[in-house]
C-alpha cells in the first residue's frame, strides 16, 4: 500500500530535476499570472483524519502553497507574479465562509510582507473590501515598497471588466480636470491611455497565466492585459500544485511560439 507514495518520492525529485536542467531561462516568462483555483474541492477531496473538510481547511492550505511559488518563481528568475486571490464576486459569498477566507488572506499579506523579500502591490477595487482587509493591504504595500525582488501583485476583490471600467473612468476624470470638452477626452482614448490607468499600469503584462484545478477559462483575470499572454490548465487543485506542475508549465511556455495577433 505505502508502495506508490515511496516511489513518488524517489522519482518526483529525479523528474524535477530533469525538467529543470532542460529549462531555457532565457524563453522564462517575466510575468506569470496564478488563478489559485480549487481550495474548497481540495478540501472536500482531503478531509483531515478528524473529519474537517472545511472551505477554510483548503483555503488555508492554498496560502501555505504561495511561499512555494514565489520561491519557484525566483529560482526561475520571474520578475512579476499575480496572484488572483479573491475575485469581486466572491465578496457575494456567505458569511460563514466569507469571514475566515477575508482573515486567512490578511495574514498570508501580512506573512508574504514580513519577510521582506518581495513588493507586494494590492490590485482590485479596495473600495469593496472590509476596512481591517483594505488596511492590511496598505500597510503591506507600504512596509515592501522598493524592495529588490519578484513583485507580488496580490489581486483582492478583483474583477477584469470592473478593473477596466475603472481605468476608463480615471481617464476620463484627468482628461476632465486638464479641461478637455468631450470630443478631445474621446480622442484622447487609447490602448496606451488605458494601459496606464489599470491597476497594474507600469508592470509589463502576463507572459504566462497558470490555472489550476482543471478549469479551461480566465473568469474575467487580466482581461485587457493578458491580450497576448500564453495559458496553461493544471489538473491539480491549488493546495496540490507541485514544483513538477510549476515546471511543466514554463516548459510548455517556452515550447510555444510567441506571436502576435490571432
Amino acid at each position: 500500500m505505502r508502495l506508490k507514495p515511496l516511489v513518488k518520492s524517489i522519482l518526483y525529485p529525479l523528474y524535477e530535476k530533469r525538467l529543470y536542467s532542460h529549462l531555457d531561462f532565457a524563453q522564462t516568462p517575466h510575468h506569470i499570472g496564478v488563478i489559485l483555483d480549487g481550495n474548497r474541492r481540495w478540501a472536500k477531496a482531503n478531509p483531515s483524519s478528524v473529519g474537517d473538510g472545511s472551505t477554510s481547511r483548503g483555503h488555508r492550505a492554498g496560502a501555505e502553497k504561495i511561499i512555494d511559488l514565489l520561491e519557484w518563481c525566483e529560482e526561475a528568475q520571474v520578475k512579476v507574479l499575480t496572484l488572483w486571490l479573491l475575485s469581486n464576486q466572491n465578496l457575494s459569498r456567505s458569511k460563514d465562509e466569507l469571514a475566515p477566507l477575508l482573515k486567512i488572506i490578511g495574514e498570508t499579506v501580512e506573512g508574504l510582507a514580513a519577510t521582506k523579500r518581495w513588493e507586494i502591490r494590492p490590485v482590485g477595487s479596495m473600495d469593496i473590501l472590509p476596512p481591517e482587509l483594505r488596511e492590511t493591504l496598505e500597510q503591506a504595500a507600504k512596509r515592501t515598497a522598493g524592495i529588490n525582488g519578484i513583485v507580488v501583485n496580490v489581486a483582492i476583490g478583483y474583477g477584469g471588466r470592473n478593473e477596466i471600467v475603472d481605468a476608463v473612468k480615471e481617464l476620463i476624470l484627468d482628461a476632465g480636470k486638464s479641461g478637455k470638452d468631450v470630443k478631445a477626452i474621446a480622442e484622447s482614448v487609447s490602448v496606451e491611455e488605458i494601459s496606464s490607468h489599470l491597476y497594474t499600469a507600469g508592470l509589463p503584462d502576463p507572459d504566462l497565466v497558470i490555472r489550476t484545478s482543471g478549469e479551461q477559462r480566465l473568469g474575467g483575470f487580466l482581461l485587457w492585459q493578458s491580450a497576448h499572454s500564453e495559458f496553461y490548465f493544471c489538473e491539480a487543485y491549488w493546495p496540490d500544485f507541485r514544483k513538477v506542475d510549476f515546471l511543466r508549465a514554463l516548459r510548455a511556455y517556452s515550447q510555444r511560439q510567441k506571436r502576435h495577433g490571432i
